[in-house]
């Protein structure tokens, strides 16, 4: 087998980065996404369609929204199922239900496909840089045999156990970035409305135990004017809360605390900022606390203005 040869398939805000990876890593990359344009803008070659993508590679990779479009990619009439062939692996990157990702690797095997579930973690500026973590669940011996494609894009890579492993990881690690992202911007527009100097807040949180990766990584910018576009979405941090709550429910753990970023990604995406960087949270909040913006050059107050 090549194993130069990678599929991609979906290749917008993080699949785009990693395919940028393969190709400076030399690997011959053919993409497909349903957007016109994006395989050219990564700088791959781009595919007609998914049939051509797996006729053509060894590994297909998978960046897409949700369970639902992995599924109908997957299983649709010109999806990857009706043109795998034996001893080729998929590896899904996205973020996804686990008992999807479950199902589909029974389908997969009946084909004599490898299909590996590998959660990423680490945003848009570690896919520039190839430093994602990468969660993964499936078959160790094929997740070994795949380890030159996780090369380019990750400085870290866990395998978790059999198939579903990595994307239950993932959603686990996504639910506690959204409470945290939630509650942070939360208190930063509290402490705005109490007066508080937005730095020196930080400088406080981030030596005692309020401590997080959103006061330690996310709001030293947000303060500022930087909201660190190109992240995940308000609009997709409420699906991956939604996963959360799915996964836990199937395994019959009590959720305590959904609630809270449930309601503050659903107030955004009902505010407008639903396509926009999930730090915008913070705006959103403080819409409705007065008309608050955070930043240092915007001060207290300032009407609202998005």
């Amino acid at each position: 087998m090549n194993t130069t040869r990678i599929g991609i398939i979906g290749l917008g805000n993080m699949g785009g980065r990693m395919a940028r990876r393969m190709l400076a890593a030399g690997i011959d990359v053919l993409g497909y996404d349903a957007a016109p344009g994006r395989a050219a803008a990564a700088g791959a070659r781009a595919a007609a369609s998914v049939k051509e993508v797996v006729e053509f590679a060894d590994v297909v990779l998978f960046s897409l929204p949700d369970s639902k479009v992995i599924e109908a990619v997957v299983e649709g009439a010109e999806g990857v199922l009706a043109a795998c062939r034996a001893g080729q692996t998929v590896i899904d990157l996205s973020t996804a239900a686990a008992s999807s990702s479950i199902r589909l690797n029974g389908l997969f095997r009946e084909c004599g496909v490898h299909f590996i579930d590998a959660g990423i973690s680490g945003g848009p500026a570690a896919a520039d840089k190839g430093t994602l973590t990468l969660m993964v669940g499936g078959d160790a011996a094929s997740i070994e045999a795949v380890a030159w494609v996780f090369k380019p894009i990750s400085a870290k890579v866990l395998n978790m156990g059999a198939s579903g492993a990595g994307h239950s990881t993932k959603l686990l690690n996504n639910f506690l970035n959204a409470v945290s992202l939630a509650a942070t911007a939360e208190i930063m527009v509290a402490g705005n409305k109490a007066g508080l100097d937005p730095h020196l807040l930080l400088e406080v949180l981030n030596s005692s135990s309020g401590v997080s990766y959103a006061t330690q990584t996310r709001f030293p910018k947000i303060v500022d004017g930087d909201y660190i576009e190109g992240g995940l979405t308000s609009r997709l941090m409420t699906k991956d809360v939604v996963l959360y709550l799915e996964l836990v429910r199937e395994l019959g753990v009590a959720s305590l605390n959904s609630a809270g970023p449930l309601a503050s990604f659903g107030l955004a995406c009902a505010l407008g900022y639903g396509d926009q960087v999930s730090n915008r949270v913070v705006d959103a909040i403080g819409d409705v606390s007065g008309g608050i913006r955070v930043q240092v050059k915007l001060k207290l107050s300032t009407g609202g203005d998005k």
